[in-house]
């Protein structure tokens, strides 16, 4: 049975930063949405609503980092990079401020269209110049997201899960690592973030479809160990499959592609995730499902990496976790 978390970064982020005075919590106007409303009433000292102004809050956090503060910024990740792109690169990746960046509702997690999905997040910060980036894939590395952030000389970008969130893992993140979850030496299946999840349901059905999985969840995808990932490569015969809460462009598998092409790995690579498309509203396992991002998709990659079919359907996968419904969650799903 898997614990479920409720609310771990509210709980984190005010056991890490209570009583530090150089650390300052940052809010755009959605303060409760991001879990940091009790740390506004408790510790009104170290809190700045700076509203939805997003431009000025990236050039006030990089004059916080300047003048020896570190900053925690909160808001949905989509609002940290689209709006205000220009001052996320002047003022705090430029300078290498020691700025955090916690973006809300990564990828699908939301259902609240394409204005608040953050799909093409991980590869707008890869390509820049600094930036350190983290992604959470259950409590536990929501629980170290801060200490570990902080440990950081510079800039980092973390997508951070909400609500009720699974633990998955007994140990904290540890940046520039990544977790084999399992050993395998046929298939290498590369998870981050919600969808490590989805191929924990799909890993014992293909286990018992004879098919022996290495799985690895990447929770630095920035600084990222290209070495110990070809390792790994090198120890599976049939290929790599990536599958990730994100477009196929710029995250996790053109990671994997572009560590494979540059050292002349000539393996097959399947790359699951968002089809150089925006989704659109609905719950979570309702956009897993059509988007294809989910454990039966990731069997139906398994199947085409080795051009056969397994006879696995839905009800051959481990149970999948119920989300509560948005309402009830957050009245207005935001």
């Amino acid at each position: 049975m898997v614990e479920m978390v409720n609310r771990p970064y509210a709980t984190a982020f005010e056991t890490f930063a209570a009583g530090n005075p150089d650390i300052l919590c940052l809010s755009a106007d959605l303060t409760s949405s991001c879990e940091i409303d009790g740390f506004r009433d408790r510790h009104p000292d170290q809190f700045l609503s700076l509203g939805m102004a997003e431009q000025n809050m990236m050039s006030f956090a990089g004059g916080l980092g300047l003048a020896g503060f570190r900053p925690f910024v909160h808001t949905f990740g989509v609002f940290m990079y689209r709006r205000p792109y220009d001052q996320l690169m002047a003022s705090i990746a430029y300078p290498r401020r020691k700025v955090r960046l916690m973006g809300f509702l990564p990828g699908v997690t939301t259902p609240g269209g394409m204005t608040h999905q953050s799909i093409e997040d991980i590869a707008v910060m890869r390509s820049i110049p600094n930036m350190t980036i983290l992604e959470t894939g259950d409590a536990t590395e929501v629980e170290s997201i801060c200490a570990a952030a902080d440990s950081i000389d510079g800039p980092v970008w973390c997508r951070i899960l909400r609500g009720t969130v699974p633990r998955l893992f007994d140990t904290p993140i540890r940046v520039g690592e990544m977790r084999e979850l399992s050993p395998g030496d046929d298939i290498l299946v590369v998870t981050s973030g919600i969808t490590t999840e989805e191929a924990l349901r799909a890993r014992s059905a293909l286990t018992k479809a004879g098919l022996s999985i290495r799985h690895l969840h990447l929770h630095t995808i920035k600084p990222f160990d290209h070495g110990a990932l070809l390792d790994h490569i090198a120890s599976v015969r049939s290929g790599v499959i990536t599958l990730e809460n994100h477009v196929t462009e710029g995250g996790i598998g053109s990671l994997v592609a572009e560590t494979m092409a540059d050292a002349g790995v000539g393996k097959r690579l399947i790359r699951l995730g968002l089809k150089d498309t925006y989704a659109h509203g609905g719950s979570r396992a309702y956009l897993m499902r059509y988007y294809e991002l989910d454990a039966l998709a990731l069997v139906r990659g398994v199947e085409d990496l080795l051009d056969t079919e397994f006879g696995i359907s839905e009800a051959d996968l481990d149970a999948a976790r119920v989300d509560d419904v948005h309402s009830l969650a957050k009245a207005e799903a935001l």
